[in-house]
């Protein structure tokens, strides 16, 4: 019966493109393209405008023969690890390294003539920006992007190599809009909000109308929650096609506003936090995509950031996936074990980016590892005499720990002056061999804190750590 509506929805779709005519009366996007229109901000309605199956389904006929058609694959390892059978949407598979390419593909092909002439403009700091330059530049279409100025290089490098018009102004994507909104009176473009836009939306659907075609017999769809576009089009067509799957949405406890705004009754706006998921950062979901959603998502979970971390590096360990965090997030809420009722069940993950800096995948590879117990920090002393450390070394190589680093601490220590206190970082294998180490130390005679981010103990340590190296807060430590 499923796949019945999707074909025959897909075959009307083809009708009308042989005959010229619109398949569906109430499918807004395609009629508001029939006739020009000047160039305007496309700032949504106060009240918010609901996506239509038709709209997805359109949008799904337009662009999949320019679109790749990502894997759903099988994890065998998370599945087994979870108790659950659970298949990983690959959307970072696209060539810009995001979901964003069906949107942005489906939005442009349904401009104007007048308004694909007159060229395109979207405030972004990375995903948005790169799909857009990518189709523009495919479809002969002038693309121009704001990028604010925290904006990755490797991004905006990325988007100049596609031929995009970049321009960074702003201290952040807020600061950036705003000036992209200046524009569009000015040169005459065409304003595309990355997760609001109703095209954009009905574009981002395509993820769940591709899952639903390679895990028909889904239970459940987890998807990361940021502006809310991708959750909107993909609840769309769950609760169309199989109302019974359950629809859940994920969101960084950081930037959770599209759970403040459930809780409000309408779009509110929310305090964005510096987080893993920076692609998830946004401080008021869009008008359309709350519209869309609210009646459609099953449940809201909010995630932390060490389960982020986490979620990262299992996917870049076990699945060999190098996702970024705000596609992660997804993972980092069973990781958390927030959905038991799934236990059993199948479940889609969409992995819907993985444009991630380098750099930064190291530092959330190490806060992922932290998290897991496979990076243990500890505090011990011991006699400040020859030989003194190499007791403690000793142990930790026969435990077959690997010291990453030692720090020595001997101003803040209270006891005898011939010791002296040191800070430990080593790599074990899991939680368990971490304990070994910390039971073979004492057994050897050296008592050892363990510390761990949320200890106060040794945050009141890393404290002292850095004014003895730099000085108490905004000083530099050394005295003119």
């Amino acid at each position: 019966m499923m796949f019945r509506r999707m074909k025959t929805v897909l075959r009307r779709f083809q009708r009308a493109a042989h005959s010229g005519s619109n398949p569906a009366t109430n499918l807004k996007a395609e009629t508001k393209a029939a006739k020009p229109e000047a160039p305007k901000s496309s700032a949504p309605s106060p009240e918010g405008t609901e996506i239509t199956f038709d709209e997805v389904a359109g949008a799904y006929h337009r662009i999949r023969g320019d679109i790749l058609r990502t894997s759903c694959s099988y994890s065998h390892h998370m599945s087994k690890a979870l108790g659950m059978e659970l298949y990983m949407k690959k959307e970072f598979q696209h060539e810009s390294g995001s979901f964003k390419e069906r949107g942005a593909c489906n939005a442009l092909h349904l401009f104007s003539s007048e308004q694909k002439k007159r060229g395109v403009i979207a405030a972004s700091a990375g995903n948005h920006a790169l799909a857009l330059a990518r189709h523009g530049k495919r479809m002969g279409i002038p693309v121009t992007v704001v990028m604010p100025t925290v904006a990755p290089m490797t991004k905006v490098m990325n988007c100049r190599d596609y031929g995009a018009n970049v321009i960074i102004n702003g201290a952040h994507i807020v600061e950036s809009k705003g000036y992209a909104e200046t524009l569009v009176e000015k040169e005459g473009l065409t304003y595309i909000n990355g997760y609001d836009h109703p095209h954009i939306i009905a574009g981002a659907g395509t993820v769940g109308w591709e899952a639903m075609e390679q895990v028909p017999d889904m239970d459940a769809i987890v998807v990361p929650v940021g502006g809310a576009g991708l959750i909107a089009g993909i609840a769309v067509v769950m609760k169309a096609l199989k109302p019974d799957v359950q629809v859940i949405g994920v969101e960084p406890k950081l930037c959770a506003s599209y759970t403040e705004s459930l809780a409000a009754g309408k779009v509110v706006d929310s305090t964005a936090g510096a987080t893993l998921a920076d692609g998830l950062a946004v401080p008021r979901v869009g008008e359309n995509a709350f519209a869309t959603a609210k009646n459609r998502v099953d449940k809201m979970i909010t995630v932390d950031e060490q389960s982020i971390a986490l979620a990262v590096l299992r996917l870049t360990e076990v699945e060999k996936c190098v996702v970024e965090g705000g596609g992660a997030t997804g993972l980092a809420a069973l990781l958390q074990g927030e959905c038991p009722e799934l236990q059993g069940k199948k479940v889609v993950l969409p992995l819907c980016g993985g444009n991630i800096d380098i750099t930064v995948l190291g530092r959330v590879i190490e806060r992922g590892l932290a998290a897991d117990g496979r990076l243990l920090r500890f505090v011990s002393t011991v006699t400040d005499r020859p030989g003194g450390i190499a007791g403690v070394t000793k142990i930790l190589a026969d435990t077959g720990a690997s010291i990453k680093e030692i720090f020595h601490e001997r101003a803040w220590l209270q006891s005898n002056v011939y010791n002296v206190q040191i800070k430990c970082i080593v790599e074990v294998t899991d939680r368990k061999h971490g304990q070994r180490v910390h039971a073979a130390l004492h057994d050897g005679g050296y008592p050892t804190l363990m510390m761990d981010s949320g200890d106060e103990a040794g945050k009141e340590f890393m404290e002292k750590s850095q004014a003895m190296l730099h000085g108490p807060a905004g000083g530099s430590g050394v005295r003119a």
